[in-house]
């Protein structure tokens, strides 16, 4: 069963968003993406208070839905919430999704959150979101566990996904739990 109060949370390009949004739609709550309150314009990071604030400004509603791993922000996401969703497919199709989606965004100009969009040091500069991906996974698969068994995060129903057919199968299933 799913709550009403949602953070979607896995390595980048895992389809978190895509996730959120498709729970979203279903449940008819509020959505709301990190890189969103993160990102200024021209890829800047938004000073830390602020960013804060964002986060806590967009969870001030009954329900909602968020995606994103911003460790920064993860004491008010988890503290707020009653489900994480743990998305936490196989690196390699990661990888695949994260190359297709982030040249799919270079070639249709996509406009991401403040007027941002991708360039191609995005799949091949040295902080490339692939790079991001490779070290992060490994790091979630490590850290996610023992973060969600501690004392503060008891109250969290956990549902970790790890394949695309898991979470179509879970995906059909919330509504009619309703």
């Amino acid at each position: 069963m799913v709550g009403r109060r949602i953070a979607v949370v896995g390595t980048t390009g895992s389809g978190k968003t895509t996730l959120a949004t498709q729970i979203s739609e279903r449940l008819k709550i509020p959505h709301v993406e990190l890189d969103a309150l993160h990102w200024e314009p021209n890829w800047t990071e938004a000073p830390l208070c602020i960013f804060r604030v964002r986060v806590e400004c967009a969870l001030t509603g009954s329900a909602w839905v968020i995606d994103g791993n911003y460790g920064a922000a993860r004491d008010i996401i988890w503290s707020r919430a009653d489900t994480i969703i743990w998305v936490d497919y196989a690196l390699s199709l990661i990888l695949w999704r994260l190359a297709w989606r982030t040249l799919r965004r270079i070639a249709t100009r996509e406009e991401l959150w403040n007027g941002n969009r991708e360039h191609w040091d995005a799949l091949f500069g040295r902080d490339s979101l692939i790079a991001w991906a490779r070290n992060t996974h490994p790091k979630h698969r490590r850290d996610y566990p023992i973060l969600l068994r501690r004392v503060e995060y008891a109250h969290l129903s956990v549902i970790h996904l790890c394949s695309p057919r898991e979470t179509d199968r879970w995906l059909a299933r919330i509504v009619s739990d309703r």
